[in-house]
């Protein structure tokens, strides 16, 4: 029987859906455990926070300031680290990344003054940079674009993950207090530093960088999948940027940086003061009641993300509905400041949602239009100025709090954010054919 251009065609996308459905069982539930534990150790300090400060004495302007400088050098170290990652291979500096914050994750459990909370966060901040970065160029390397967006919604669990599960572990730990003669919050970052050096090293033996490289996929999947990557690179080549330094002078990625800013100033402002938020609601101590309540907004955000970022960009609208995710963050802090418990509950799981549907949707815009080193360095880039709210968020959180005498004030200015976002998103310009709609991706 004659093979036809056609049966090549149909056998060439078999091939690749294969390829593609093998790395996502393989690849993305060990990517979503690295980037849930980052993202635990990162936030795990709202859980600790009245423990900590009571126990040590540590001011609320000075915890705001240690929570905040993590993303300082986290912001220093960020591209290098990914260029670095470009250049190594993922394998070996995602491993690195890992091991290394995890050991000073559980180092927070030493620190019992200002400077050496903050001087650990800081060291926190830099021996974490890259991560996440590193993660999405990974998936850059693994996923064709039209799987790229349900595939980044996936990859989100994570942040979500962390939250709803590791705020019960985190609220049962720190009431162990006394556990080998050492304070809850101690047992707390002791536990979960370990969990993420021992997944590290784990890392090391498990992924692997290219298709090519992947024992677990056979010759003529790998193949296929290296073919489709490779094509897309050479759009790349004519519609977008792989040259880091043509990437810098290109006005359009300091519009993704900003944006991608706007949006973590929610995000790290809901994740750093959730747990105290519904502690006020519940008039109760932070604990394992807290926890368990926490974990209720961020279970909604999982549900969400599991759908609406896939749906957001197969349909063709995914501004209008990024646009509403954002609005989302706003409307829901908002309406969370002065209603009763319940309803401010329900509120919160909107201002999550719209926190984990923005985001996946957000990386399709640049993942489209950077390759090769401008990826590595572009995405880093992005990430780095973006992770800068982390450090915006809790400082202007807690001294416009300070400046009206009110905790709904704070919210206020985390809601802003969202408004921010909104207006950002809506500026983005046509660059790249897709986004001029001649190409339109389909994500399945």
């Amino acid at each position: 029987m004659q093979t036809t251009p056609q049966t090549d065609a149909a056998t060439e996308t078999l091939l690749l859906e294969r390829a593609v459905s093998r790395a996502k069982r393989r690849i993305i539930p060990f990517l979503i455990l690295m980037y849930m534990l980052s993202y635990l150790d990162r936030a795990n300090i709202g859980f600790a926070k009245q423990a900590y400060q009571a126990s040590t004495g540590v001011s609320d302007a000075a915890f705001a300031f240690g929570a905040g400088i993590f993303f300082i050098a986290y912001a220093l170290f960020e591209v290098p680290s990914n260029l670095m990652l470009h250049r190594v291979g993922a394998r070996r500096w995602l491993s690195r990344i890992m091991v290394t914050w995890g050991i000073i994750s559980a180092v927070m459990a030493c620190a019992r003054s200002d400077s050496l909370f903050s001087t650990i966060r800081f060291l926190l901040g830099a021996a974490e940079a890259g991560l996440f970065p590193g993660a999405v160029l990974y998936l850059t390397y693994w996923f064709p674009a039209r799987s790229r967006g349900q595939i980044m919604g996936i990859f989100y669990f994570g942040s979500p993950l962390a939250l709803m599960l590791g705020g019960p572990l985190s609220g049962y730990l720190l009431e162990l207090d006394g556990l080998f003669g050492l304070h809850g919050w101690q047992l707390m970052f002791l536990v979960e530093g370990g969990l993420a050096a021992i997944v590290g090293v784990w890392a090391f033996f498990y992924l692997c960088d290219r298709p090519s490289e992947a024992r677990w996929l056979p010759r003529d999947e790998a193949q296929a999948l290296a073919r489709a990557l490779a094509a897309e690179e050479e759009q790349k080549v004519l519609h977008g940027k792989t040259s880091f330094r043509a990437a810098l002078a290109d006005p359009r990625l300091l519009h993704f940086a900003v944006l991608y800013f706007c949006i973590q100033i929610a995000g790290y402002g809901v994740a750093f003061y959730l747990p105290t938020q519904v502690s006020a609601l519940l008039h109760v101590k932070v604990g394992l009641h807290v926890g368990l309540v926490s974990a209720i907004p961020w279970a909604c955000a999982i549900v969400a993300g599991a759908c609406y970022p896939g749906f957001a960009v197969r349909s063709g609208y995914r501004r209008f509905f990024a646009v509403l995710s954002a609005l989302s963050i706003t409307i829901g802090l908002v309406v969370s400041a002065h209603t009763s418990p319940v309803v401010a509950i329900a509120a919160l799981c909107f201002v999550t949602m719209g926190i984990m549907t923005v985001q996946p949707i957000f990386w399709t815009f640049p993942a489209a239009y950077l390759g090769g080193a401008a990826a590595a360095g572009g995405f880093a880039t992005i990430n780095a100025i973006g992770n800068l709210g982390g450090f915006f968020a809790p400082n202007v959180k807690n001294a416009v709090e300070a400046s009206f005498h009110s905790p709904a004030a704070g919210l206020y200015a985390i809601a802003t954010s969202g408004i921010a976002a909104a207006v950002l998103i809506c500026a983005l310009r046509p660059g790249t054919r897709e986004e001029q709609g001649e190409v339109r991706l389909s994500l399945n």
